[in-house]
């Protein structure tokens, strides 16, 4: 059986070897990640252009997912590089100090806000929650603290508040000029960091779509306001990403494995899709294998239902990105053989507002009953597919489509396999035939298997998916009809 859930590698320098990057492809990667925090247009522009080059040779399709940088709020540099904040000091986060003129006393800012945004008694954390600072007191342009754990501070670290609460808007000006890079390469994905509500995923949708942009939006959830308004975002986004980084630090360590299985949790039940992210196997930037604490930490992610595992300074920065790929691979693959990952009651009780949505639960629900071998959706957007992957199951999904975009849109979603199929080419009478040679022809099945296939009265017109057919390799065996 191929694996299910969804594998994603950050591209950067140490993927830039063509070695490195056929390496990857065959170690199973299914979306690449472009990180606009780093490296130019061109670099990115160049990776991408490569990534498609090879996917098209393998015959495989591999989707994009651009990550926009958002507004990380940083402080500036130090006139050493670094210092040493001893606890109990007292330093100061200064709007008006030049920001490459930080001392043992103060620091610039590159958000000018911060002083509005906090109060005193807060707890403010740098770079990523090694450094911890106790807010004193506010003054003009001055943010006072006190040091309660110290350490090693250097140049443009991050700072986060303990419970969140920090203003800045979730699209900066860099972010735009982003978003039309995105739009330009047709990027399958885009990614919003440090979305606060809805509101950010509805006004990055149109940016993208008045700039040429046809992407799905995934919304970041890294900060604690986002889970205040998690419903209307998720209902808002086609994805979100649990980007478990600056969640972390803003929520709490103890509190983020409960949060993490309750957005995973969420997400499926309301029919949306989810990635986990953020050091999934850190140590692998500099070791061979991985940690068992990671191990199991990628485990119980595929366990819970995550579609898609993601890889960042492993793969981009790191010293071993194919063993790393590797290893994810047979992680996920050894969970998703656990009986609990493929039984589901998901929406056994709920009503179903279209057509196509219902066929697809009845198709889900006919397969985990019946021994079928596949499961072959006609879709022109990957609405049915989305829906039918969003059911717990061990039966590959094929997507059939002649839209390239749709293909590589699917990629993301857990047990879903894009294959190219131009329906407008193929006589009605036919399709049905022509589908189980398409399958055939890729060894998805055999003589004598049960497929189950989706489809729609008008073929290649969007939602019209109402037909779900049940066919034995060789022979006709069931036809049921919705309309």
């Amino acid at each position: 059986m191929p694996r299910r859930t969804k594998i994603v590698a950050t591209l950067g320098p140490a993927t830039d070897d063509p070695t490195i990057l056929d390496g990857l492809l065959r170690a199973g990667v299914d979306l690449v990640r472009i990180n606009l925090s780093h490296d130019s247009h061109a670099a990115h522009q160049h990776r991408v252009n490569i990534i498609r080059e090879k996917s098209q040779h393998l015959g495989r399709e591999i989707g994009v997912l651009a990550d926009l940088q958002g507004p990380k709020i940083r402080i500036g540099r130090f006139a050493t590089g670094s210092i040493t904040l001893d606890a109990g000091a007292a330093f100061c986060l200064d709007s008006h100090c030049p920001l490459d003129s930080g001392d043992q006393l103060r620091v610039g800012l590159t958000y000018q806000n911060l002083v509005k945004d906090v109060r005193c008694g807060d707890t403010l954390l740098l770079d990523d929650g090694a450094i911890q600072l106790w807010v004193e007191k506010i003054q003009s342009h001055q943010v006072c603290c006190k040091v309660v754990v110290g350490g090693i501070l250097s140049n443009n670290k991050g700072i986060n508040k303990l419970g969140g609460g920090l203003s800045a808007p979730a699209l900066t000006e860099k972010d735009r000029a982003d978003l039309a890079f995105a739009a330009s390469i047709q990027a399958d994905y885009l990614a919003v960091s440090f979305v606060r509500s809805e509101a950010d995923i509805t006004e990055t949708r149109r940016l993208l779509r008045e700039a040429g942009g046809t992407g799905g939006i995934c919304a970041k959830i890294e900060r604690v306001e986002a889970l205040e308004r998690i419903r209307p975002i998720i209902e808002a986004a086609d994805a979100i990403m649990i980007a478990r980084g600056d969640l972390g630090v803003e929520l709490g360590d103890a509190k983020l494995p409960a949060e993490q299985k309750r957005l995973i949790k969420l997400a499926r039940n309301m029919n949306s899709v989810v990635i986990t992210a953020t050091q999934m196997m850190q140590s692998m930037i500099n070791s061979q294998i991985p940690t068992r604490a990671e191990v199991l930490d990628v485990a119980n992610a595929v366990m819970d239902g995550t579609d898609a595992v993601m890889l960042s300074a492993e793969t981009s920065v790191g010293k071993y990105p194919v063993q790393t790929v590797e290893a994810m691979h047979r992680v996920c693959w050894e969970a998703e053989q656990q009986l609990e990952v493929r039984t589901s009651t998901h929406r056994m009780d709920s009503v179903f507002g279209r057509v196509d949505e219902a066929i697809a639960m009845a198709t889900m629900y006919t397969a985990n009953h019946l021994k079928v071998t596949a499961i072959a959706a006609l879709t022109e957007t990957g609405s049915t597919v989305k829906w039918l992957s969003r059911i717990s199951s061990s039966i590959p999904i094929y997507a059939l489509t002649r839209h390239a975009a749709t293909r590589t849109k699917v990629t993301l979603l857990r047990g879903v396999y894009p294959i190219e199929f131009d329906v407008s080419s193929t006589s009605p009478a036919l399709v049905n035939e022509a589908l189980i040679e398409e399958l055939l022809r890729r060894n998805a099945v055999h003589n004598n298997d049960l497929v189950i296939i989706t489809k729609g009265d008008r073929s290649g017109v969007e939602g019209q998916t109402n037909i779900m057919k049940v066919m034995r390799v060789g022979e006709h065996l069931i036809t049921k009809n919705s309309d």
